[in-house]
């Protein structure tokens, strides 16, 4: 009995020093979290509806203009935030061996936010149609004209954005065997989607979201503190400034136009059992080999079973509206994952607007 006595002494000891540590990490982290919720910086982005109508008016036709002689047709993964299956989605559908999905090409540069900042502006450009070189100016008449302000016109700088985008993403895709290409992100709201359908009428969009409280456990949990939305002045490393970003991508679908192509598909669908990807596929015009996807896992996975009871708190303060908009419980998921009691399946229509599916 005297021989036990140092070592109980010895193991309370040890769990009386663990105790302090984790109530210690406990309460850093807390106030950790709440500092960055009341300071983490908050991105606007455009409406989309008011973006159309300034696209309209820098090449004076509709966004909905299809060219029939285009055939291009990319595949767009736009996922709400990081954490979502989208890199899961994109390996789904790349089982198609025509098809090639670049996975967030220099997304941290936000090249495409800066664009649609910058043709956003447009709304409040004066006369713009007056700056363009009129058709059938002769040279012998410039020396003497007001050429001091001068554009080509819009529908040159949208075939000058088109040739980046092809020049930088399409041709090392096809030069590498494959007839279809696109990309998938985290970053892109529908603004940026928009912008992308004004250059490629034919592309298809996928809407790509999981429940912020799953998508939040397994990105904290992954060691995540390289995510920038831009680098390098916007970084996502909080809980508030994951559900400000997760919120700010949901809330913009709701701003998409009716008709536009494309479908939500959520997570918690997609690894169930229901999920139809005969459905999925004839709506993309691919073949789809999901099984060989689905039968291997690649990164990590949440080490949490839950959420702290301040993480939830910030993450529904934020994300409230978004959730709604999505069909999310604001309680806390089941351990199965499922969201709010919703099994939805990808409904695709097969109507004469060629298979558009609105998010909403």
């Amino acid at each position: 009995m005297l021989g036990k006595a140092p070592l109980s002494r010895h193991l309370m000891t040890r769990v009386g020093e663990k105790r302090h540590f984790f109530r210690t990490w406990a309460r850093q982290n807390f106030a950790r979290e709440v500092w960055s919720w009341a300071w983490a910086k908050s991105v606007r982005s455009p409406d989309a509806g008011q973006l159309a109508e300034a696209l309209a008016l820098l090449d004076g036709t509709p966004t909905t203009i299809i060219d029939q002689e285009d055939r291009e047709s990319p595949i767009f993964i736009l996922a709400g935030g990081w954490r979502t299956g989208s890199t899961l989605f994109q390996r789904i559908l790349v089982s198609d061996r025509r098809l090639f999905l670049w996975g967030e090409p220099l997304g941290e540069l936000a090249i495409l936010p800066s664009i649609v900042q910058s043709l956003y502006r447009i709304i409040g450009f004066p006369r713009l149609d007056g700056y363009y070189l009129k058709e059938g100016t002769k040279s012998v008449e410039l020396p003497t004209s007001w050429i001091g302000t001068l554009y080509p016109h819009g529908t040159d700088l949208r075939s000058g954005l088109r040739s980046l985008f092809d020049r930088w993403l399409a041709v090392p895709a096809r030069n590498r065997g494959f007839s279809r290409w696109g990309f998938k992100e985290v970053r892109l709201g529908a603004a940026e989607a928009v912008l992308l359908r004004w250059l490629y009428p034919r592309a298809k969009f996928i809407i790509l979201s999981r429940h912020p409280y799953d998508c939040y456990r397994s990105l904290s949990d992954s060691g995540w503190h390289h995510v920038f939305y831009r680098r390098p002045d916007v970084r996502v490393d909080s809980a508030g400034g994951f559900a400000r970003h997760w919120n700010r991508l949901a809330m913009s679908w709701l701003q998409l136009p009716e008709g536009f192509p494309a479908l939500h598909v959520k997570y918690e669908d997609l690894t169930g059992d229901s999920f139809d990807f005969r459905q999925l596929e004839a709506w993309l015009g691919i073949e789809i080999e999901e099984k060989t996807a689905l039968s291997t896992f690649v990164g990590r996975t949440a080490i949490r079973t839950r959420l702290s009871w301040y993480e939830r708190m910030i993450i529904k303060s934020e994300a409230a509206a978004g959730m709604r908009a999505l069909g999310y419980s604001r309680n806390v998921p089941t351990s199965t994952g499922a969201v709010g009691g919703s099994t939805s399946r990808p409904a695709v229509s097969t109507d004469e607007r060629n298979s558009i599916v609105s998010p909403r």
